[in-house]
């Protein structure tokens, strides 16, 4: 049972983040599209803002890979209620960093020098998402 626990929090883990981040761009790339009507001159802050959110989906990755070296049998439990937090975590990082970033998009677009500020505060909602993965490799 703790192996199919294992296994369930490595899936969790690295399936949640991926589903954040791709929300996550999507919403941001949603309005670069809108953006891009209006103003496509300034296309490239768009796609650095849209590929923001893209970091938490390696965060997953990247606590995935070092949690396949772990024993599945004796770890189970563990590993599957921290692929919980950290897959949960950096899901809902994603989406609320594409939501600030998608702002921002909008902002740059009507002709409002918010790239900078944008980037600062979808820095914000990653930090969580950094703390998961800490935590998940210091476990």
């Amino acid at each position: 049972m703790e192996t199919i626990l294992g296994y369930i929090g490595l899936a969790l883990m690295l399936g949640l983040a991926g589903i954040g981040s791709a929300i996550g761009t999507t919403i941001a790339g949603n309005a670069a599209e809108g953006a891009l009507k209006k103003a496509p001159e300034k296309s490239s802050s768009y796609m650095i803002l849209v590929g923001m959110p893209a970091t938490q989906g390696l965060y997953g990755f990247v606590a995935f890979i070092m949690w396949l070296s772990k024993d599945f049998a004796a770890d189970g439990f563990s590993l599957f209620a921290i692929g919980a937090a950290v897959g949960a975590v950096c899901l809902f990082s994603a989406i609320r960093q594409g939501q600030v970033c998608a702002n921002g998009i909008v902002g740059i677009s009507q002709g409002h020098n918010v790239q900078t500020n944008t980037m600062i505060y979808a820095a914000m909602p990653e930090l969580y998402a950094i703390l998961a993965l800490i935590g998940a490799l210091m476990a």
